[in-house]
């Protein structure tokens, strides 16, 4: 029996992750949470977990006592997170979202254990960082988003020297057939409004906005070492075909499965061996036909800007994810347009260009966070320059 921690438990990835260890008869001993205490507590009494953090020390309060009597000890704020990922563990699962999930991910490493990474901001802010602590830890990092999932496993027993190319695939979001007109007057509830997949708020818009995508080649390139030039994405409606691979003799490889985060996540927790997965098994006959077609960075330029960012190198991830996050935040709240955001992080990407440690490789977790933070700063500033705002 295994000890199993879920950072991020309260969200989709962790619901998703916490049904399947209750089919595999691992032991839970940490959740970690956000402000959804009642889900939380829920979640350490039906799995009897040993400790639940909420990520929000107002938050403490609550969640004691909605843990009294039941055994498992409560915990809140960042340094709880913290101690939470130096807890012994054989896997771990990192599905806090955004920055926050950096250095309870990174001091997850320091175990020497298997983690299970949805956390793609981690790669995209601090990639090279992260994977060398992995081999200096002699830990284990396993993909969980869908499409690294597929290319993880479509490169098992393939010599990486013969891939060619990498080919990632985007729903296109419930503004995919919109125009750049209407996209412009989106409101966050539409953006929410995610066609095939069943995702929390913020990663929902994400993805209309093509964003989640920006973020995933740039999450490819990190961990898997490939090229920028050789990461191509398409759009694919119907989300059945995650990645392929392309290889040096002309021959692709795809992986398919229904659109259900539990096929990815079972995967990693399975691994090295496959294990059943309660997921819908495709019937190609009833699909018919898998229709992709190229995106359209003008409508959607944050996968220009993506590959503007891998080309910057240095600590541009870091400042691409933190406007990015303070843009959403901002969208959520109405304050600016949805295509504003892509227009906040391209000025923020541009005013900080020439700030010290922009061209230089991370060196360290506190590095990333300081450009962390400096971002931040300067996407708030940009969005306060602005000459118009949406009420």
């Amino acid at each position: 029996m295994r000890r199993i921690s879920v950072f991020g438990a309260t969200g989709s990835i962790g619901v998703n992750t916490l049904d399947l260890v209750a089919r595999s008869g691992d032991q839970v001993d940490a959740l970690t949470g956000g402000r959804n205490v009642a889900l939380l507590a829920e979640q350490a009494r039906r799995h009897g977990a040993a400790l639940a953090v909420t990520a929000h020390p107002e938050c403490y309060a609550d969640l004691k006592a909605a843990l009294a009597g039941s055994g498992t000890e409560a915990a809140a704020g960042p340094d709880a997170l913290l101690e939470a990922a130096e807890r012994p563990a054989d896997w771990i699962m990192s599905a806090i979202v955004g920055a926050a999930g950096l250095a309870p991910g990174f001091r997850a490493l320091a175990q020497g254990t298997t983690l299970a990474l949805a956390n793609k901001e981690s790669l995209v802010t601090a990639g090279p960082l992260l994977m060398a602590e992995a081999r200096r830890q002699g830990a284990t990092i396993l993909p969980v988003d869908s499409e690294h999932s597929a290319i993880f496993q479509a490169l098992r027993g393939e010599d990486m020297a013969t891939v060619e190319r990498v080919i990632i695939t985007a729903s296109g979001g419930p503004f995919r057939d919109w125009s750049a007109e209407r996209i412009a007057k989106a409101s966050p509830a539409e953006a929410v409004a995610h066609p095939n997949w069943a995702m929390g708020q913020r990663i929902s818009i994400d993805s209309a906005s093509m964003f989640n995508k920006a973020l995933e080649v740039i999450e490819t390139k990190e961990f898997f070492g490939i090229e920028s030039n050789r990461i191509e994405v398409l759009v694919h409606p119907q989300s059945i075909v995650h990645a392929l691979v392309g290889f040096c003799d002309g021959g692709l490889m795809a992986h398919l499965g229904p659109a259900d985060m539990r096929h990815a996540i079972g995967f990693a927790l399975h691994w090295p061996a496959r294990g059943p997965v309660p997921v819908e098994r495709l019937d190609l006959a009833r699909l018919c036909e898998l229709r992709f077609q190229a995106p359209d960075e003008a409508r959607f330029p944050a996968l220009r800007l993506a590959r503007e960012v891998m080309a910057a190198g240095g600590m541009a991830g870091a400042v691409f994810n933190a406007a990015k996050e303070v843009a959403l935040d901002h969208f959520i709240a109405r304050a600016i347009p949805f295509n504003a955001m892509a227009e906040v992080v391209e000025e923020t990407l541009t005013r900080l260009s020439a700030a010290e440690g922009f061209t230089s490789a991370p060196d360290s977790l506190d590095s990333v966070l300081a450009m962390d933070h400096l971002a931040r700063k300067g996407a708030a500033d940009v969005i306060a320059g602005r000459p118009t705002q949406q009420g």
